[in-house]
Formats: C-alpha cells, structure tokens, sequence
C-alpha cells in the first residue's frame, strides 16, 4: 500500500467519498473510516446494494483540492465490499461527523436509521476492507491572491 501522507486524519473528515460498482456506475457517499475499512449505509431501498450483491468488487475516492492553499491530496481504495448487518452505535458515529453531535438538528429522515428497526427498513452497511489503497499528495504552492 503506498502512501504519501498519514491516512487516518484525512480520512477522519467529513469529505464525500466517489463508490464505483460495475457498470460502471459512481456515486457520492458519506462514509466512516473504521477498524482499517471504509462504511457506507445502504439497504434494498438503494441500486448501490442491489449493485453490490450482483458484483461486490468497487473502487472509492476520497480526495480534497483546496485552491486557495494549493492542497490537493487523495486516497484511491480498491477491494471486495461487503453487506453486513447495521449497528446503530457505528451510524452515529458516522452521522455526528457530518451532521453535528446535536441529533435534534439533524433532518429526519438520518435520525431514522438509529431509531428505526433497522430489520424493517433493511439498513445494512457495505463494508469495504481495500486490497489496495494509494494515498497521494499532489499539493502545490498556491500564488498568492
């Protein structure tokens, strides 16, 4: 696995992630990454799970280019996705880092994926363990403005 630059904070912020599944076909999604793979939510609501159920093997990017300080870096994960069952304590965590600690602001349809039976609704997580990941940093000396 080659990498440029420390994984782990850059992916602890709230970026949009890229998942591709066959098809091709790609789409935005908030992710968490935990215990060394990326977590998605999903359910049969979603062509993301139908998707990976037909063909689990998917690429993610994570990347971030800020132009007013030059910093460009990315992360590019391969490997084989898993649908696994959903654990509320996960999602929160994951939904706190892009909505804030305070649930009573957050809109209501995410609040329903920690109280709602999750067997009922069919919340699953796909869970992505790369088999490869690069981690890139392209900055560059942003001209000053």
């Amino acid at each position: 696995m080659s990498r440029d630059f420390d994984v782990d904070p850059f992916l602890r912020q709230p970026l949009t992630a890229r998942l591709a599944t066959s098809g091709p076909t790609v789409r935005p999604v908030w992710f968490l990454w935990e215990d060394g793979a990326f977590w998605v939510l999903t359910g049969p609501w979603a062509r993301l799970y139908d998707r990976v159920k037909e063909d689990p093997n998917v690429a993610l990017v994570v990347d971030e280019c800020d132009v007013a300080t030059g910093r460009v870096q990315q992360v590019i994960a391969r490997g084989r996705a898993e649908l696994v069952p959903f654990d509320v304590p996960r999602g929160r965590r994951k939904l706190v880092r892009y909505l804030g600690a305070d649930e009573a602001l957050w809109d209501e349809r995410f609040v329903g994926y920690l109280y709602d039976e999750p067997s009922q609704r069919g919340t699953m997580w796909l869970r992505m363990t790369p088999a490869s990941l690069t981690a890139k940093d392209l900055s560059y000396s942003a001209a000053p403005s």
